[in-house]
């Protein structure tokens, strides 16, 4: 009697079940294993600041699909292991059970590796104090919840000013602590052009918050009980009961180099259009993954959720048997901070000019829908294109209302390959309550051309 073939799985996050889901509608009989030494599987990490805001009441609505209900579609999930090495040759996977210690390896038929990514940990003493929080993984936001509630906090320290650092500033605002954010570049939310950005530094303010731009941990220092109590900057000391690091992250690619996996120039595994490595019936996707950025036409790393569910179902399907490719990214990303909202998409103006491409930008002041209604709120518009061909090169947009609707609009024009002036031909939805006659992307477009 033939066995069925099996799917071994690293990683029990989006990229990894999104596999093993795909896997299982295409192929009913094959066996599927996910293994993660993490506690909890299928989660969604970008909701952790709002679940220590307590806009999520509760970590359980965080949980898209539990163990047990992976079990009832015949997928095999195993928390607390960890997968400490790939004999590629053997095909075999080596793993450890944390709780126990115990080592067993398990074979496996086709293999994905879908490890993500972990936090940047600056080099600077006292960061293992109790009280420094990275946010990662579901039991680091349980974990600064329980701290939360048993020290009640006054004073936080965030370090690093992208996605994390913005979004726990709003939460920890909406819990009642005083906020300092720490950055040490020149502006905040670097995925945009600086003009875009330094309207977050005026929402941080307006809200409270203490902005410190061209700035750095130096050391946290100890106070009573092991805890933090103040942490030492390049402009001097600042009291902090909570401190959390959201300094940036890298991919998780030690246990693939043990299968003798290549990684790219970004660092991240590298991958075909099937998501293949270069060992054979070894995939890999995710945070963990270099993702093809369609602008540039080559490989890049950038880890955002939406990725990562697209490229593991892709390595599902072709872990089953099929065919499919992934069509890249154009590096697409929206994020709250207070009542403003920032989004970009392509690359920006100084993300285009480091590649080597003449651009011309243009940024348009607007409002999100007709401007004579009480309720409109401000809107602006950035657009980069490449000057001899008028190709959109990318999109930016900040403001209180109508981003993430603009910035979709954008991707998909990134997406077929729009030029700016096809962007002034888009047949776009308008009545007063909800758009301009012309749309901002458009009014945007038109500027650019007579720019041009």
């Amino acid at each position: 009697m033939k066995l069925p073939a099996r799917f071994v799985i690293i990683g029990a996050d989006a990229a990894g079940m999104s596999a093993a889901s795909e896997a299982r509608r295409c192929a009913p009989d094959l066996e599927i294993v996910a293994f993660d030494r993490n506690g909890f599987a299928s989660y969604s990490q970008c909701g952790l600041p709002y679940l220590i805001g307590g806009l999520v009441e509760d970590h359980n609505r965080l949980i898209a699909r539990t163990v047990g209900e992976f079990a009832q579609r015949g997928i095999v999930v195993r928390l607390g292991h960890d997968v400490t090495a790939i004999d590629a040759n053997r095909r075999v996977v080596r793993v450890r059970e944390l709780e126990s210690g115990a080592e067993t390896e398990h074979a496996y038929n086709c293999l994905l590796i879908a490890t993500g990514a972990s936090p940047l940990r600056p080099l600077v003493p006292g960061l293992d104090l109790a009280g420094v929080f990275h946010l990662d993984v579901l039991e680091d936001a349980i974990a600064m919840q329980d701290y939360l509630r048993e020290h009640r906090p006054r004073r936080a320290v965030i370090v690093g000013g992208g996605y994390i650092g913005l979004e726990m500033a709003e939460n920890l605002v909406r819990l009642g602590l005083q906020v300092r954010l720490v950055q040490r570049s020149q502006q905040l939310f670097p995925s945009v052009d600086v003009e875009i950005a330094a309207s977050l530094d005026g929402e941080l303010k307006r809200h409270g918050v203490d902005l410190s731009l061209c700035d750095s941990v130096l050391e946290a220092c100890e106070g009573k009980g092991g805890r933090v109590a103040d942490v030492h900057t390049s402009r001097g000391e600042v009291p902090a009961d909570l401190v959390i690091l959201a300094t940036g992250v890298r991919p998780n690619v030690e246990v693939a180099r043990t299968a003798g996996v290549d990684c790219g120039s970004t660092g991240a595994i590298a991958v075909d259009d099937h998501l293949r490595t270069n060992v054979p019936d070894i995939f890999a996707a995710g945070d963990c993954a270099e993702h093809w950025r369609r602008i540039l036409g080559r490989p890049t790393w950038l880890p955002l959720g939406t990725t990562a569910n697209k490229q593991g179902r892709i390595a599902g399907r072709n872990a089953a048997g099929g065919e499919e490719r992934f069509a890249g990214i154009v590096g697409t990303a929206v994020t709250r901070v207070f009542d403003l909202k920032v989004g970009r998409t392509g690359l920006s103006e100084r993300e285009a000019a480091e590649a080597g491409l003449a651009c011309v930008a243009t940024s348009l002041d607007s409002t999100d829908h007709a401007g004579y209604l009480p309720d409109a709120q401000s809107l602006t518009v950035k657009l980069v294109a490449e000057q001899a061909t008028g190709r959109l090169l990318g999109g930016q947009a900040v403001g209180r209302g109508g981003v993430a609707k603009r910035i979709d609009v954008l991707a998909t024009a990134l997406y077929t390959g729009l030029t700016v002036e096809d962007l002034t031909r888009l047949d776009l939805a308008y009545a007063p309550p909800f758009n301009s006659v012309w749309d901002p992307v458009q009014a945007a477009a038109t500027d650019l051309l007579r720019r041009a």
